[in-house]
């Protein structure tokens, strides 16, 4: 599986935080700490950066300076710390789309999740749009300059890689029936097409029906991320942030939401058939 720099840091903020907290340490007594030791421009908010993952390439010897203030001695613990310091620091794909993608959280957990399953209330979800469809959803968002269009659409098709992997993750999408609705005629067919194409077992699209009224996803979407040896991780997009939810009664939420939309959503058969009468419905 792909080794991700988002995932190394994330399980390294995680870690300090560990450290700290089992030191006793709050973040005031840190940065007094630091400072003796010279880092005079260390702030408790800078503690709070790092345990909440909100820096982007960790540097080594600050590392290594949270390790001495915390008197970890153990060469193996110390050691595997500084190694996730260093996998950290590389640059994924994505970096190189950071006009159009920011810090590519996102992307850089779900090139190494193991199961993603996504609820999409208005859109289809970015894992399974065709170029057609992305370029007319981005620039019905409002973006009218062609080149960053093509741009976003080039680094979505980027991302929709990690499905056609060897040890592509189990993805599971319901999607309102009112996204399909929303498809525009001219991307409808080819779009629909690949929604019934990418139906496989380790991939499977569920529609949740009008009929089924009102639902457990009318608050919005969202997608949840699992991973072989890390927590799970819920993640939803607004239109000008991202917000991962990693505490385990928040998780333990979504998940619970999940399932109900599942529930209420068609079964994977009647799913398919779904999609095929409205592809038959536009010829």
């Amino acid at each position: 599986m792909a080794s991700s720099p988002t995932l190394r840091r994330r399980r390294l903020s995680w870690r300090l935080r560990e450290l700290r907290e089992q030191a006793g340490l709050t973040a005031d007594e840190v940065t007094d700490r630091a400072h003796q030791r010279g880092a005079q421009r260390w702030s408790p908010s800078k503690i709070t950066r790092i345990e909440r993952n909100e820096w982007i390439r960790p540097k080594v010897e600050d590392v290594e300076m949270l390790l001495d203030i915390y008197e970890v001695t153990d060469q193996d613990d110390r050691d595997a710390c500084v190694a996730l310091a260093k996998q950290a620091r590389r640059r994924g794909w994505w970096v190189g789309y950071s006009d159009v993608l920011g810090r590519g959280a996102l992307t850089g957990l779900e090139v190494e999740a193991s199961v993603i399953r996504t609820f999409e209330l208005a859109v289809v979800p970015g894992l399974l749009q065709t170029e057609e469809y992305a370029r007319a959803m981005i620039r019905g968002g409002g973006i009218t300059d062609e080149d960053e269009v093509e741009r976003r659409v080039e680094a979505r098709m980027m991302r929709q890689q990690i499905l056609s992997r060897a040890d592509a993750p189990r993805y599971w999408a319901t999607i309102d029936e009112a996204a399909l609705r929303k498809i525009p005629a001219a991307a409808l067919r080819e779009q629909v097409s690949h929604l019934l194409q990418v139906q496989r077992s380790t991939l499977r699209v569920q529609v949740l029906p009008d009929a089924a009224g009102l639902h457990a996803g009318m608050m919005g979407p969202f997608v949840i991320m699992d991973f072989p040896s890390d927590p799970i991780v819920v993640y939803i997009e607004g239109h000008t942030s991202q917000t991962f939810h990693e505490e385990p009664e928040d998780v333990e939420r979504y998940n619970l939401l999940y399932t109900y939309v599942q529930a209420a959503a068609l079964s994977v058969d009647d799913s398919t058939a779904f999609l095929e009468s409205l592809l038959e419905s536009h010829p």
